[in-house]
Order: structure tokens, then C-alpha cells, then sequence
């Protein structure tokens, strides 16, 4: 099979998801616009070619790189950069090239907040209001139903970046003199806990492999209050969460990729409730799949290859032997205990360690751990430990 790998140098880790295609037989055929000796040499050593645009920007350059290919080594399988960035360009390669995967008439229910709800709707699992809205007018009708606060957000749009949680109508006037020139998505505030369903499914859309996170706190806090982070898998997944998970894969009929859903946990409510939020057909970030392996003992880089390329998951007897969680520090916190500290009384924990640099620091922290045990009790003492601030010594 011969598979393309669009922007196969971004994020760093990607080299794995290369590797995992050349291991499983794969041709693997790159298209990028860094310089080829600036790749990872990890990433050199498994490319079968390397196509260096000019700009992935530029739709004309990439369709010409994937034409080349095609005419060099002969029909596509797989299009694929498993990067939310390039997620619509992939779609349209693979429209254009009759590839399999998600195809350009399907992704706008996959960026979009206002078409992700009537998925949920469809899908029949609970929702948080919210609609689009274009002027105040229409904002303070939407809140006369709901209340403040309220969070706008934009209607396509990753993360928090550009998001406002908004509290009365001063507030609202701010926004509406300074937000940017977007199409913004209004939601009810829900206070809960946030939960990620997470997985893999296979060529039929059946689920080959799946866990669940829970999170400390969202990204728009983590990125407006400077918090730490940290959040980890749980070894049982909730019922309601993987029968609502399963609903959302069967409405969208995903076919052999990962993906990333996420729900609020409502608080104070005497049986779990939980209501989604956002899709994501493509793999949690940061370090998550290796989370993923490390909490059974697996490898999913390879078993997505597996699937890609032969249709196969060979860990179908998988178990979640450990809760895995990720842990970040900050430069500017003055934290109680050294890394030599941690080590000595958590280093039988810790899975991998890193520094994390650019543009992942700002959620991920400058620095994090993976850390693993069987024992929820243990895993988040060791969270406390390594997070634990002196006295007085904030930021």
C-alpha cells in the first residue's frame, strides 16, 4: 500500500505513526514544506520519499505532489497527517484522489461547533445549548434562557484559542467591541468536570481500541488563570460515556481513525450525567497515545498501522492494567520539590519525561511527566507531589 503522510514532521511525535506504516508494510510517501535534512533523522530513515512543497497552503502544490506520487508509485490507500490544522486539506486530497477516509462534504460537521450539535441531536446524547450568534441583540436573547455567565467561542475554532467566558452585560459589550472578525458559537455555562472518550476504530467502524480521561481543568482556564495540568485514563469506563461515544461514531460513521471526544460530567447531579462537547477525528494531543500504550502495555501507532494497512488490530485481548496520566510544571511556578526529589520518590511512576517547547507549552507546560500505576490512590498522591507548590510561591 502505498500512504501519504501530509506535514509528517509536525507534531515531533509523528515520525511513530511512519514508522508504524513502514513496519506494516507500507510505502511511505511524505509531503511537507520543511527542508528534508531538517526532518527528524527517525522520520528520514522510514520516508520512502519526501515531497517538499513550497507552502501546504498553497492546494495547487499539494495536489501536484500527490500526483507525482501517484504516478511514480501507483494508487493511494491512505491520506493522513492525524494534525486538526490539516484535517480539511487531507479531506479534499482524498476527494480528489478517490481515497478512502473523510471526504471534503463531511468535515464541516467536524470543525464546525453549530453542526457537531445536530450530530449529538441525531446521535440522541445530551447536549449544552447554544447557538450562533451575530449581534448582541441575538446574544441577549440567548441569554434571557440561559442566564450568565455564558461562553462564546468560535464556531470553527481548536481549543480555547480566541474563547471568552462572559459574566454580565458590561462584559458582553467588550466582547462584542473587540472580538475578532469570526463567526461565534454562544453556550451556556455548564460547570462540570471534563471527560475525553478516546479510541481507535478499524477500516468497518467498529471500536478496535478505547479509554476515557478525566481533567483536572479545560483549556480555557488552564490558559487564562496560567494553571498546571494534569489528567489521566481510567481503567472502567463509565457506561454512559462509551454508549454515548459509540452513538457519535456510528451518527458520524468514521472508518480507521483515532478520535477524540469530549464531554462535560455535570456536578451535583445524583447519577452521572454527561453531555458532549466537541469532536475531534484525529488523535488526542501531546503525549496521549503513548498514554494509551503505556495504561496497556500496547503499541497504537502500530495498531493504526495495522488497520490502515491490512484491516488487522492484533491487541484485541487488551486490558487497562494501569491509569496513565500526564503532569505538567511551569518555569514561572516555584514548585516545593526538585526533579531529583520526584525521581527518588515517584520514579518507579514515571513512564517518560520531557521537556516540552513552542507552542505545546502554553497547555502542556514546560515540562512533563508520564507517570502509570494501578492504583488511582498512588497516581494522584504522586500528582500532588510533583505539582505542590512552596508557600507563598505561586507564579
Amino acid at each position: 500500500m502505498n500512504c501519504i503522510i501530509t506535514s509528517p514532521n509536525f507534531p515531533p511525535h509523528g515520525y511513530k505513526f511512519c514508522r508504524a506504516l513502514k513496519n506494516s508494510g507500507a510505502n511511505v510517501l511524505g509531503i511537507g514544506d520543511e527542508e528534508y535534512f531538517n526532518l527528524l533523522p527517525e522520520l528520514r530513515e522510514v520516508l520512502t520519499e519526501y515531497y517538499k512543497v513550497g507552502s501546504m497552503h498553497d492546494y495547487s502544490e499539494m495536489l501536484k505532489a500527490c500526483g507525482y506520487f501517484i504516478f511514480r508509485y501507483g494508487k493511494i490507500g491512505c491520506i493522513e497527517s492525524h494534525n486538526e490544522y490539516w484535517l480539511e486539506t487531507d479531506a479534499k486530497l482524498r476527494t480528489d484522489f478517490n481515497v478512502p477516509g473523510i471526504k471534503a462534504n463531511e468535515i464541516e460537521s467536524m470543525q464546525y461547533k453549530s453542526k457537531m450539535k445536530k450530530k449529538f441531536i441525531a446521535a440522541h446524547v445530551p447536549i449544552i445549548e447554544g447557538e450562533i450568534i451575530n449581534t448582541k441583540e441575538e446574544a441577549l436573547n440567548f441569554i434571557k434562557n440561559t442566564g450568565y455567565p455564558v461562553i462564546a467561542k468560535p464556531d470553527k475554532g481548536v481549543g480555547a484559542s480566541d474563547t471568552f467566558k462572559i459574566h454580565n452585560e458590561d462584559e458582553l459589550n467588550s466582547f462584542f467591541q473587540n472580538k475578532p472578525d469570526l463567526i461565534y458559537f454562544m453556550e451556556q455555562f455548564i460547570k462540570g468536570t471534563i471527560y475525553s472518550f478516546d479510541g481507535l476504530v478499524d477500516k468497518d467502524g467498529k471500536i478496535a481500541f478505547c479509554t476515557c480521561h478525566k481533567y483536572n481543568s479545560g483549556v480555557m482556564e488552564i490558559l487564562h488563570h496560567d494553571l498546571d495540568l494534569y489528567y489521566y485514563s481510567l481503567r472502567e469506563i463509565p457506561d454512559k460515556l462509551y454508549e454515548y461515544g459509540e452513538r457519535i461514531i456510528n451518527t458520524y460513521k468514521i472508518k480507521e481513525r483515532f478520535f477524540h471526544f469530549e464531554f462535560f460530567k455535570i456536578e451535583g447531579e445524583k447519577k452521572e450525567k454527561y453531555v458532549a462537547l466537541e469532536v475531534n477525528m484525529r488523535p488526542p494531543g501531546g503525549w496521549t497515545v503513548d498514554m494509551f500504550n503505556y495504561s496497556a502495555d500496547i503499541d497504537l501507532y502500530q495498531e493504526w498501522a495495522n488497520i490502515i494497512v491490512k484491516n488487522e488490530f492484533t491487541s484485541k485481548g487488551y486490558t487497562r492494567k494501569y491509569h496513565s496520566c500526564y503532569i505538567s510544571r511551569k518555569n514561572n511556578r516555584n514548585y516545593l520539590y526538585s526533579q531529583d526529589d520526584i525521581v527518588r520518590e515517584y520514579g518507579h511512576l514515571i513512564s517518560c519525561y520531557e521537556e516540552m517547547k513552542g507552542i505545546f507549552a502554553h497547555v502542556m507546560g514546560n515540562f512533563g511527566y508520564i507517570i502509570r500505576s494501578p492504583d488511582i490512590d498512588e497516581l494522584l498522591n504522586a500528582v500532588q507531589f510533583i505539582q505542590k507548590l512552596k508557600e507563598n510561591g505561586g507564579n
